[in-house]
């Protein structure tokens, strides 16, 4: 199912967004479900991840979250 979201929303992007002709997804793919309580908070967050990942990597980020959750993980599955 998430393949068919990426390849879909890939050919989308490609088709609509000009100059976005080299976008491609990262080769895997987490998922992660929210309250709606903290909707605009995401949104937020989605409008500014560009910025935000100036000064926090992605893979920091993503183990701060895990950790913080009490998501266990395995790192060999988590960087391909």
């Amino acid at each position: 199912m998430a393949g068919v979201l990426k390849a879909n929303s890939s050919r989308w992007i490609h088709e609509n967004i000009e100059g976005m002709r080299g976008f491609q997804w990262q080769a895997g793919y987490g998922a992660f479900s929210v309250s709606k309580s903290v909707e605009s908070a995401v949104v937020k967050y989605i409008r500014n991840q560009k910025e935000h990942h100036r000064t926090v990597e992605y893979r920091d980020e993503l183990l701060t979250l895990l950790n913080k959750h009490g998501v266990g993980y395995d790192t060999a599955y988590l960087w391909k």
